[in-house]
């Protein structure tokens, strides 16, 4: 089957078909277990948590990850006929040099820099829209998303739930991260591998380090399954030995991978030491900076300005499933403010939604002179709105104990590592909310539950 043979069902379609017994037992489960679900889990929320995870059939699910691929890789393919190298391509995002630390500009643009991506999708009448793809290794919320749904899961297995429908967590992202990251970097059993985390970013939980490693004790034993001693430190802690080895945790280690984005780590002597490893070749790190420029969500523009060279089903691929995105341009301004309603506008190196407007929730006013500012600052991209279909899901109120049903807004994050699916971040708004779904603005964040 090719994704344009595949009529997709509704973002409820999977919950739906369960039958309505199932469905009312697992909201219970859901609703009398939310604490244990959702204990140290990331989030602002102070008023609700999902009384159950968002629901994708085994199908669906493998559809959308193929598409993700393909998308991925014309985005890398849009970049590399414009440029070489990591410093020919920040050039031409006119990304200032030393803005995006850990970078070498010699580096040649390969299809290394792919190694993992997660693509941000909203299902807008039941079909998949890419709005931007996260390509890094930095990418969050695996921990997160793999340890509540295997929670839900848990709790259904002991109330017998399991027996009676075929339902399981989706792939662990963690797990194939780990994969990824010991074959990407050649590494032997046992090796000592950094998880390296920017403790002065904004994040909830990073305020208290000593909990958080707590918290993060079932991520070294998963390395452990994997062949990995993992150590986690403060990016900000890291040194460099004689030999120019990165040490972190008292000892050299092997290898590195980020959970932090390049162009907004905290200054540190830390940061400085893992930038001289890698000019020295001596640190293998998992993956490239060079990746962070390939996310640049310019890239979608230039997608779209080439698409009627690319082949058919790959033309096809882009129109059906990406936003119409520009490179905002004073030449743009009148059309854009004309065009209100059905744009948004997105600095094309941001996320979590900061200085993001979306064009039909802003007065004219407001979005002509956000536009302006835009132009003016550089570095912003145009897309075509798109409605996110509102998707049925229940909830717990966390001070009255209270389960309500409502439609909210809907996200899927599937990640690839190494190519291969694991799982997906989904991010729910909640009774209330707005518009613009992450973390700041109290998003709730879950895995994917799979149906057969």
């Amino acid at each position: 089957m090719t994704d344009a043979d595949y009529r997709w069902p509704s973002a409820a379609q999977a919950w739906l078909d369960l039958p309505a017994p199932i469905r009312a037992e697992m909201v219970a489960a859901g609703a009398e277990s939310w604490r244990e679900i959702f204990d140290g889990r990331a989030t602002y929320n102070k008023q609700w948590r999902l009384a159950r995870p968002p629901v994708m059939d085994e199908t669906s699910l493998g559809v959308l990850n193929a598409v993700s691929d393909r998308l991925a890789q014309l985005v890398f393919e849009a970049c590399r006929r414009r440029a070489g190298t990591a410093g020919e391509l920040r050039r031409l995002l006119n990304v200032p040099d030393g803005e995006t630390r850990l970078l070498d500009d010699d580096e040649p643009l390969t299809e290394a820099l792919l190694e993992a991506f997660r693509p941000d999708v909203l299902l807008s009448d039941g079909v998949p829209r890419f709005v931007e793809y996260n390509i890094d290794s930095s990418l969050g919320g695996a921990f997160d998303a793999d340890t509540t749904v295997r929670r839900f899961v848990d709790v259904y297995r002991r109330r017998g739930l399991t027996d009676r429908v075929g339902l399981a967590a989706a792939p662990s992202a963690v797990d194939q991260r780990f994969a990824a990251i010991r074959a990407g970097l050649g590494l032997p059993e046992g090796a000592r591998v950094a998880m390296l985390i920017d403790f002065d970013a904004e994040y909830p939980g990073l305020d208290d380090p000593q909990r958080f490693f707590r918290l993060l004790s079932p991520v070294v034993e998963r390395a452990a399954a994997s062949g990995m001693d993992l150590v986690i430190a403060p990016v900000s802690q890291v040194t460099l030995d004689d030999g120019k080895r990165l040490v972190a945790g008292g000892a050299p280690v092997d290898g590195v991978f980020r959970l932090f984005v390049p162009n907004r780590v905290t200054p540190s002597a830390g940061v400085d030491a893992l930038e001289a490893g890698l000019a020295a070749g001596t640190v293998p790190m998992w993956v490239s900076a060079a990746a962070w420029l390939i996310a640049n969500k310019r890239a979608f523009a230039w997608l779209w300005e080439g698409a009627d060279a690319l082949a058919p089903a790959d033309r096809d691929l882009v129109q059906r499933y990406v936003p119409r995105t520009w490179s905002l341009t004073a030449d743009l301004l009148d059309r854009a403010v004309a065009d209100r309603p059905g744009l948004v506008a997105k600095p094309a190196d941001g996320s979590a939604g900061v200085d993001v407007l979306i064009g039909r929730e802003t007065d004219t006013d407001t979005w002509r002179d956000g536009l302006a500012r835009a132009v003016e600052r550089g570095g912003f991209i145009l897309q075509e709105y798109v409605k996110a279909d509102d998707v049925p899901l229940d909830f717990v109120h966390i001070e009255t104990g209270e389960t309500v049903s409502a439609e909210v807004p809907y996200s899927i994050a599937p990640y690839l590592f190494g190519r291969r699916a694991a799982g997906a971040c989904i991010r729910t708004g909640f009774p209330g909310c707005d518009g613009v779904l992450n973390l700041a603005r109290g998003v709730l964040l879950s895995g994917l539950l799979v149906v057969d």
